[in-house]
């Protein structure tokens, strides 16, 4: 197959997340399976507006913040042979990573199948990042989704998902489930806890408003109350890191307090194999990549119990779940998952057991095979 993706940022965007690297660990594994992948995603300072990044071309074309609107002639003018030589004709199927403001494909990509990827809607959620303003435009562009993607299939990456689509009068039978999952190679080593009288306990991913890691140093706190001898450590960047910074100030933790900053794949599987554990705090995801990375090494999870992130978490076995904005549960379920010495052995081998469950190479080959369903479909 040739396949044809729009996704607002590449892989080595800064601003990436967790659908940059779903879409980028599956179709790097799609072309090693001999199939040919374009990407065309938003310009990056400093890097090049075309190359190959693990066998997938990819273009960058406009900015981050105009790039929907770049999508539509983009498409338009491939015809044209103006973009490297690439035609329509080149391509048995597009891809649509609907992922921030939605490209609205189904309006222009007529002529050949269409398949969207989805992570999870913002919703209301995005007033607590962006503002009555931002959000309110991010609101109503998701909304007309419901409209605009109503025939379309979907490739979901929870049950969560799922679940939100159908809410909003979506047809069950358009939407296949196909999980996130973590590199094998690279996090399949055994968890190495370096000093057993010190509690570590990590939050890694984006520091972004919406991602409420203050409810993390607000229950930390309280936990240093009984148990002093304990860390907090902070892995990933963002905006919101000046705020908690200062917060951990307020908090009198900040001498516990460590900020990483970005870190290398490496260097992020040492800490996590080091750590007692990890704490997601998001008020909404997708998914969570986060999860099953920590748990890969042993590193049992708390996560907030909303959606994408329950659908990662065995409760009980990899982690517990948390009531969102409750900073006294959450305070409870670290207390069960690192006092009690039994609890934390089962909950680190459940959470390597767990892991162990999902794997790019499966998550690859199921895209595979819808992708060639979509386009039998459309062919009859």
């Amino acid at each position: 197959m040739k396949i044809l993706i729009f996704n607002w940022q590449d892989i080595k965007n800064p601003l990436g997340g967790g659908a940059e690297v779903h879409l980028h660990e599956i179709f790097k594994r799609i072309v090693k399976l001999g199939h040919k992948v374009t990407l065309y995603s938003c310009q990056i300072p400093n890097e090049p507006d075309y190359e190959v990044i693990d066998g997938i071309d990819v273009h960058r074309i406009g900015s981050r913040q105009l790039f929907n609107y770049y999508v539509p002639k983009i498409y338009r003018n491939i015809y044209r042979n103006i973009y490297r030589n690439i035609k329509k004709s080149d391509f048995d199927i597009v891809i649509d990573d609907i992922n921030k403001i939605p490209f609205y494909t189904p309006l222009f990509v007529k002529d050949k199948p269409l398949l969207a990827i989805s992570h999870h809607f913002f919703g209301k959620s995005i007033f607590k990042e962006a503002g009555i303003i931002s959000g309110t435009y991010v609101y109503l562009s998701e909304y007309i989704v419901n409209y605009i993607y109503k025939h379309t299939p979907f490739a979901v990456v929870s049950n969560s998902t799922k679940d939100e689509f159908i809410s909003r009068g979506f047809n069950p039978k358009n939407f296949s489930l196909i999980y996130n999952a973590y590199d094998h190679e690279l996090f399949d080593f055994p968890h190495n806890t370096t000093n057993p009288e010190l509690f570590r306990i990590a939050y890694f991913g984006r520091l972004k408003k919406y991602k409420s890691v203050d409810q993390l140093f607000y229950a930390f706190a309280k936990f240093t109350e009984k148990n002093p001898n304990s860390k907090l450590e902070i892995i990933g960047r963002g905006d919101f890191r000046p705020y908690l910074e200062e917060l951990s100030q307020k908090l009198n933790i900040a001498d516990k307090t460590h900020f990483y900053g970005f870190v290398s794949e490496e260097e992020k599987v040492r800490i996590l194999r080091e750590v007692d554990l990890v704490v997601n705090t998001s008020q909404k995801e997708g998914w969570g990549i986060t999860n099953i990375e920590a748990n890969a090494v042993g590193t049992p999870v708390i996560s907030a119990n909303v959606p994408g992130l329950r659908d990662s978490v065995s409760v009980g076995e990899s982690g517990f779940l948390y009531e969102y904005g409750n900073i006294d549960d959450l305070l409870s379920k670290i207390n069960q998952a690192l006092i009690n010495p039994k609890i934390k052995q089962h909950l680190g081998e459940g959470a390597v057991k767990w892991a162990k469950s999902f794997s790019w190479d499966k998550s690859a080959i199921e895209m595979i095979e819808l992708m060639q369903s979509v386009i039998a479909n459309y062919r009859k």
